[in-house]
């Protein structure tokens, strides 16, 4: 197994995962630590270091809330650590490879985590990549700063560096990519097959990477889960993205909410004094989130996508049945996806959206339904350390599932053999040209494809 290898900036020792077939690097840098004058400053190239470098634990988390403290149905689901380690010196990726050596070209999926933007982290145990890994691809997931030391404007950042003036948890995403371009031939991975992924907020930066044209040639197939919503009437800035000038605005009365009167003040303070600080002025506040700069990100991602803006490649998109529901009726999520589906198909993308639906029973005693994010547990095949009672009608679901995405990540289409060589059932692109519209169920009784009449 390749329990060691050497990237750009060095040698690196991993460990067996749980499958002693699989090998596990955690904790891998791949930026300098935004500290300091790297505060609200695009991601610096990382320092070579000397000797093996023992990659066996996650990095820091990034500065947020602290997890596991609430009561919320987020903390009982996998926010449970109260002690996870956090610091702003957070840019680390990890990396689950079934390779034995460095020349057999296995296809990538690069991991983003959602959370509003606000919260979130690789480590969180839902993300464990072995299930995928085992069906022979490579998964890499990558940390990012959030909320106001990922998002935050000001006209002097901009002034200070006007070609990367914002989004600098989207930056850290990109350059986390083009890491991944550059050194996972050293894990056994193909360079030129990389899909990304991401649900919710991750979902929503997906978007933001396959709509910027400087990932157009890195990325050949993308997964947005939950993460193209659109809410009638609503302006949050994380739902509909700020422009520049508005965004530095907000900015500018944070930094005055801090009590400071520069740049070089701000960048002084204690990142844990301006999380909490930030959480305050969040109460009466827009929090911060992805903003369209007019440089890198030069527009809403979701009118992009739905236009054909955007890199040509496959896409799979969809939702789980009871979230983002308003008035009791609208169904933003199917009206959105199936808005934007349609649109991008007529836009010339003619099957080349694969859309779900995820629909099975959810045990447990807070009945909460499909609940947002709940498919992760599922997608990634990491049910055994949920703490609701799933059955084998759960586990069935997700080995279908874990085949769908490890098919994709390999050929970008889902569709392919199931675990025991038996064809997947068969999960049509929705196409514009029929008034019924393809889409894929994912139920208690396993996949089943269906159609939707609007």
């Amino acid at each position: 197994m390749l329990r060691q290898t050497s990237v750009k900036n060095g040698e690196l020792r991993g460990l067996p995962g749980n499958d002693p077939r699989i090998t596990v690097y955690k904790g891998i840098p791949f930026a300098a630590p935004p500290v300091g004058e790297n505060r609200w400053r695009a991601p610096q190239p990382c320092e070579d270091w000397e000797g093996v470098r023992n990659a066996f634990e996650f990095g820091p988390i990034s500065v947020q809330d602290q997890p596991a403290v609430g009561t919320d149905i987020y903390c009982r689901e996998w926010h449970v650590d109260p002690d996870i380690p956090m610091n702003e010196d957070c840019l680390y990726l990890n990396v689950w490879t079934p390779a034995k050596s460095k020349d057999e070209k296995l296809p990538v999926l690069l991991w983003i985590f959602g959370g509003g933007f606000q919260w979130g982290y690789t480590a969180e145990m839902e993300f464990n990549g072995e299930a995928l890994a085992s069906r022979g691809i490579i998964v890499v997931s990558v940390n990012y700063r959030l909320a106001a030391l990922g998002f935050m404007c000001h006209p002097e950042i901009t002034s200070e560096s006007p070609d990367y003036p914002a989004n600098f948890g989207l930056l850290d995403q990109q350059a986390g990519l083009r890491w991944v371009r550059e050194n996972i031939g050293a894990f056994g991975g193909d360079p030129d097959n990389i899909t990304i992924a991401g649900q919710s907020a991750g979902g929503a930066s997906v978007l933001n990477q396959i709509t910027n044209a400087e990932n157009f040639d890195f990325i050949k197939g993308a997964a947005v889960w939950s993460g193209m919503i659109r809410f009638p009437g609503e302006g949050d800035a994380i739902l509909k993205p700020l422009a520049l000038p508005e965004a530095e605005r907000l900015g500018e009365k944070f930094f005055e909410f801090l009590g400071v009167k520069s740049l070089s003040e701000a960048r002084a303070l204690d990142a844990f004094y301006i999380r909490d600080k930030y959480g305050e002025w969040a109460q009466s506040n827009p929090r911060v989130a992805a903003i369209f700069d007019g440089i890198h990100y030069i527009d809403d991602p979701l009118d992009r996508y739905e236009n054909n803006k955007m890199a040509d490649i496959p896409v799979i998109t969809g939702y789980t049945s009871d979230e983002f529901e308003i008035n009791g009726k609208y169904i933003v999520k199917e009206s959105t996806l199936d808005s934007v589906s349609l649109n991008n198909g007529q836009a010339g993308r003619e099957g080349r959206n694969f859309v779900y639906e995820f629909s099975t029973d959810v045990p447990g005693w807070d009945d909460p339904g499909n609940f947002h994010s709940f498919d992760l547990w599922f997608w990634f095949g990491t049910l055994e350390k949920c703490w609701r009672p799933l059955r084998g009608r759960h586990y069935d679901l997700s080995r279908q599932m874990v085949g769908y995405l490890s098919n994709f990540v390999k050929t970008h289409d889902p569709n392919g053999k199931d675990d025991d060589g038996s064809d997947l059932p068969l999960w049509k692109p929705m196409s514009n040209m029929t008034s019924s519209k393809d889409i894929m169920r994912f139920t208690s009784d396993g996949a089943v494809p269906s159609q939707i009449n609007r």
